[in-house]
């Protein structure tokens, strides 16, 4: 089925827009969305999320079980990096987990701010998004996508440098504590 009337009532997302307010949020995209999807696609929608279940549940879109696949391989190489910095014990990676996506973690650890790892990783999800995208730019997978774009934007916009700076120095601080007991 096409959603052309869907499709062209949603404004563009540029991923580069400033801090102004974005053109619709998650929940007024899914009550737009609501109104033109069959109850199944609607339940598929209202699980839209950006942290993938670590079991592998078929979604009801091929298209969110690729995206779900890689955003769980790219955190399970982001915990196992993090885990080796560390010195902790590790876990064997997921088959699916390609070098693009380990290098992509390694980038993201290895940076100084956790504020330029987030923008790193945030610039990778968008292509790696693209890249995903369904060529038929008036289907249900297509749908999904933009609701993907747009909490990747939403979750962006999010961060604030200097809360950023007080939260990792609070959570880095009981981290250190917890080693030392």
């Amino acid at each position: 089925m096409a959603y052309y009337y869907l499709v062209s009532q949603l404004p563009n997302i540029s991923a580069a827009e400033s801090k102004s307010a974005l053109p619709l949020t998650s929940e007024s995209f899914r009550e737009i969305a609501g109104r033109f999807i069959t109850e199944k696609e609607k339940s598929v929608l209202s699980n839209l999320s950006l942290v993938p279940s670590m079991e592998l549940n078929a979604s009801g879109s091929k298209f969110l079980d690729i995206w779900y696949e890689k955003e769980r391989n790219l955190r399970c190489a982001l915990a196992q990096i993090r885990a080796q910095k560390l010195k902790k014990d590790t876990f064997p990676l997921p088959a699916g987990c390609t070098a693009d996506i380990i290098s992509a973690a390694r980038t993201a650890v290895g940076m100084d701010s956790p504020l330029s790892a987030e923008q790193f990783l945030y610039e990778y999800r968008l292509r790696l998004l693209d890249d995903l995208r369904p060529l038929d730019a008036f289907s249900i997978d297509a749908v999904y996508a933009y609701g993907i774009r747009l909490m990747l934007v939403e979750r962006m916009r999010k961060f604030e440098v200097e809360n950023g700076k007080t939260s990792y120095h609070k959570i880095y601080d009981t981290i250190l504590d917890g080693d030392k007991q």
